[in-house]
C-alpha cells in the first residue's frame, strides 16, 4: 500500500499547485474588479456632491458673466458702444467662455467626463487654489501635500498598532491588575476623535509649557542642513502623532486585550502551559500566529479609520497635508481639488483593502481563494 500511495500523491500534487495558482489569479482579478467599481461609485458620488448637482456650474457661469461685464464696461475700446451693443458683446463673450470651459453641456454629461478624468488622474486645474510653486495643476497640488499626510498617518498608524498589541499582550497576562482596570476604565475616552485631544495638547505643550511648536511642518525659517530639517520635522510631528494615538489607544488596547484573553483560554494553549512552555513562546506560537489574519485585518481597518479624520486633524495642527488641502478646497468650492483629493484617498483605501485581501488569503488557510469547488 505504501508503494501505491506514492504515485497517487505525486499525481495529485502538480494539479493542486496549478489549481491554487489559478484560484489565486481568479480571486485577485475578482477583487480588483469589485474594488474598481467601488472606487468608481465613490468618485462619481463625490463629483455629484462637489458640484452640488450642477449648482456650482451656475455659480461659475455667474462669475464668468460678472467678470466679463466688468471688463467690457471698463474697456475704453467699447466706450462708443451703446448699452444694447455692450449687452450683446457680454452675452457673446460669456457664451464663448462657457463653451471653452465645457459649461455649455448639461451637467449630467459633464459629470461622466469628470469621472473619466478623475479615474485616469487627469485632474485638470484648480479654480482658486495654487501649489507652493504657484501652479494651478491639481496633480501638482496633491503631490506636494500627499507625502506629508503619509508621513504623519504612517508614523501614527505603526506606533499605535504595535504599542496597542504589545500593551494588550501584557494586560492579558495580568488580567484584573491595576493597569488592566485603568485601560478598561479609559476605553470610552476613545469616543472623542484625535483632533479633540490635539487642541488640549496644543494648549498644554505649545501655549503653556512652550516646549513644542503649535503646528506646521517645520520651523520658520526652515533649517538649512538636512539633519536639522529632519529634526525640525520630527519635533513638529510629535503633537499630531500623540493626538492620534491618545484618541485611539485605549479602545484599541481594550479590544486586543479581550481578544487575546479569549484565545489564551483555548485548550491547546492550556496544554502548552502544562508542557511548561514559557509565556513568550505560547504567545508567539499559540496566540499571535493563529490570530495573524485578524491582526492584519485590524491593522488595515485602523489605517482606514484614521485617514477619515485627516481633514480636521491636519487643519487643527496646520499640517500641510492632503487632508488640510481637502478642507480648504471645500471652503473655497474648488471642485477639481475636492474631486482630486477624494480620488487619491479612494485609491489609497482601495489599495489597502486589496493588499489586505491578498495577504489575508495567503496567511489564513481557512480562506477558500476564488471560492473554488475543490479543496
Amino acid at each position: 500500500m505504501a508503494e501505491q500511495a506514492l504515485p497517487v500523491e505525486k499525481g495529485v500534487t502538480a494539479p493542486a499547485g496549478e489549481s491554487t495558482f489559478m484560484r489565486l489569479a481568479k480571486y485577485t482579478l475578482m477583487r480588483t474588479v469589485v474594488l474598481f467599481f467601488t472606487v468608481v461609485a465613490g468618485v462619481y458620488v463625490t463629483v455629484i456632491i462637489a458640484n452640488m448637482g450642477g449648482y456650482v456650474d451656475e455659480i461659475r457661469r455667474g462669475e464668468i458673466r460678472e467678470n466679463i461685464s466688468i471688463a467690457v464696461m471698463n474697456n475704453p475700446a467699447y466706450k462708443s458702444y451703446t448699452l444694447e451693443q455692450k449687452r450683446e458683446l457680454i452675452e457673446e463673450l460669456s457664451r464663448l467662455e462657457e463653451k471653452r470651459l465645457g459649461l455649455d453641456k448639461p451637467f449630467l454629461v459633464r459629470s461622466f467626463f469628470f469621472l473619466r478624468n478623475a479615474l485616469t488622474l487627469r485632474l485638470g486645474f484648480a479654480q482658486r487654489m495654487v501649489s507652493d510653486a504657484g501652479s494651478r495643476q491639481v496633480r501638482l497640488i496633491i503631490l506636494e501635500r500627499l507625502p506629508t499626510t503619509l508621513l504623519l498617518f504612517g508614523t501614527a498608524d505603526l506606533l499605535l498598532f504595535f504599542s496597542s498589541v504589545f500593551i494588550a499582550l501584557i494586560l492579558s497576562r495580568q488580567y484584573g491588575s491595576f493597569w488592566d482596570r485603568v485601560f478598561v476604565a479609559l476605553s470610552p475616552t476613545s469616543a472623542a476623535p484625535g483632533w479633540f485631544y490635539g487642541i488640549f495638547l496644543i494648549l498644554v505643550f505649545a501655549s503653556w509649557l512652550r516646549i513644542l511648536p503649535f503646528g506646521d511642518l517645520v520651523d520658520v525659517p526652515p533649517p538649512e542642513t538636512p539633519v536639522l530639517y529632519a529634526l525640525s520635522v520630527l519635533k513638529h510631528l510629535i503633537l499630531p502623532t500623540m493626538a492620534i494615538i491618545i484618541g485611539a489607544i485605549f479602545v484599541s488596547v481594550y479590544s486586543w486585550r479581550t481578544f487575546f484573553l479569549i484565545y489564551s483560554s483555548e485548550d491547546y494553549v492550556e496544554l502548552a502551559r502544562a508542557k511548561g512552555l514559557s509565556d513568550r513562546t505560547i504567545e508567539r506560537r499559540y496566540i499571535l500566529r493563529p490570530t495573524l489574519p485578524t491582526i492584519i485585518t485590524n491593522f488595515a481597518l485602523l489605517v482606514i479609520s484614521l485617514w477619515t479624520g485627516a481633514p480636521i486633524l491636519e487643519t487643527v495642527f496646520n499640517w500641510p497635508g492632503l487632508g488640510r488641502t481637502l478642507f480648504q478646497a471645500i471652503g473655497l468650492f474648488d471642485v477639481p481639488v475636492i474631486v482630486g483629493s477624494t480620488v487619491i484617498f479612494a485609491y489609497l483605501l482601495a489599495i489597502t483593502v486589496f493588499l489586505l485581501d491578498i495577504l489575508y488569503a495567503i496567511v489564513d488557510p481557512r480562506v477558500r481563494i476564488g471560492g473554488g469547488g475543490g479543496r
